[in-house]
């Protein structure tokens, strides 16, 4: 697949994991920083049994409309974190609890990431790693958060 082929396979993913409820549907490029895959889907299910019930639609819709099966389909024993790698676009589903706790929408810090809405997608800023409630080595005391404007 082209670039232009493979950021709109993960468009189609997104749109399409957010037909089974999906939520917080983010693409994250990475075609500058590693070389095994041009993007990741991430998107949150709200419990084990919808991540399961979105990569199979994934897989169903994906088949549906030609497009070949994932070469892997993994998932952690307690189903809170299911992915499918589709080689060009890897496709991370996460409960809650497990998102957070993988953070892979920062792992990268500086790329490029779309929100993906129904209503359309929205292009946002690359993610800071939230740093604040990580002792500072120096003084070790704990960051203050930034104040609010």
């Amino acid at each position: 697949m082209t670039n232009l082929d493979t950021a709109a396979f993960a468009r189609t993913i997104a749109k399409t994991a957010l037909e089974k409820l999906a939520a917080d549907v983010r693409i994250v490029d990475l075609r500058e920083v590693v070389s095994y895959t041009d993007f990741f889907v991430i998107c949150t299910g709200s419990n084990t049994r919808q991540t399961k019930a979105i990569c199979d639609h994934l897989v169903d819709e994906m088949r549906d409309q030609g497009f070949h099966k994932p070469r892997r389909r993994e998932s952690d024993p307690d189903g809170t974190w299911m992915l499918l790698d589709y080689v060009d676009v890897v496709v991370h589903v996460f409960t809650p609890d497990a998102r957070d706790f993988y953070r892979l929408d920062t792992l990268w810090g500086q790329v490029p990431q779309e929100t993906i809405t129904e209503d359309g997608a929205e292009a946002v800023a690359p993610v800071e790693d939230d740093l604040s409630d990580i002792p500072d080595d120096s003084t070790g005391s704990e960051q203050q958060p930034a104040a609010q404007a």
